[in-house]
């Protein structure tokens, strides 16, 4: 897989988790029919946002983009659908060109997240092991700490 088909696999599904938890959002609040849809799709979409903001990076230390267009990358997940439109911006300036520059027998890395990244590169299971549990223990800190704002049900 392509720094291309990463970034906008992640992009494009926390789109579509944006879009659920919209829909949630209007049974609860618009149709006041059921809070399932935002205890699911929050969840689902609580998850996915964290795995494309760790993809984000991980496709900035690839693809040398400067602290501005991955700050940009990062804030895009916030306002909902943004990271697609970061994913388009991104292709058309060439951002997101190319292969893996640190994968076994090319570049060399340096610094340590360049040096992290080649690892995870040279050992592809390991490294969707290192995914699943940067996710989850992100996950788990974000429900020990709580919702940005208290709830008021």
């Amino acid at each position: 897989m392509s720094p291309l088909q990463l970034f906008r696999r992640l992009a494009v599904a926390e789109a579509v988790t944006w879009a659920l938890l919209l829909v949630g959002m209007l049974l609860k609040y618009g149709t006041g029919t059921t809070e399932l849809g935002v205890q699911v799709f929050g969840m689902a979409h609580g998850v996915v946002f964290i795995a494309y903001c760790l993809g984000a990076v991980f496709v900035a230390v690839n693809q040398r983009w400067s602290p501005a267009t991955t700050a940009l990358a990062l804030a895009s997940a916030v306002p909902p659908f943004l990271t697609v439109w970061f994913d388009r911006r991104a292709e058309r300036r060439s951002q997101l060109d190319g292969p893996w520059r640190l994968a076994p027998g090319r570049d060399q890395p340096t610094g340590l997240l360049e040096r992290a990244q080649a690892w995870m590169l040279a050992r592809p299971v390991a490294a969707g092991g290192v995914a699943v549990a940067a996710v989850s223990a992100l996950t788990l800190l974000a429900l020990l700490v709580g919702p940005p704002a208290a709830s008021q049900s």
